[in-house]
C-alpha cells in the first residue's frame, strides 16, 4: 500500500492546528481533529511554499506567546 503523501503530482492541503503549526495533507484525506485547511488544494509545490511563506518561527504558539 502506497502512503498518499508521497507523491509528487496528487493534490494537498495545507492544515494549522491551535499551535500555527502547519503540515502538508493529502487533499483526499478527512481534516484530522484540531487541524484546520487554510490553503489548497495544490500541488505539492504550491502547498510547501505556502508553508515557507507562512511557517517561519517554528515554535508552537504557546512558546511564541510565553515570551
Amino acid at each position: 500500500m502506497a502512503n498518499p503523501s508521497d507523491g509528487p503530482d496528487g493534490a494537498y492541503r495545507v492544515l494549522v492546528n491551535e499551535e500555527a503549526q502547519h503540515s502538508l495533507w493529502p487533499s483526499g484525506v478527512g481534516v484530522p481533529a484540531g487541524w484546520s485547511p487554510v490553503f489548497g488544494p495544490g500541488t505539492r509545490d504550491a502547498c510547501a511554499g505556502y508553508v515557507e511563506a507562512h511557517w517561519t518561527d517554528l515554535r508552537p504558539a504557546s512558546v511564541r506567546a510565553a515570551r
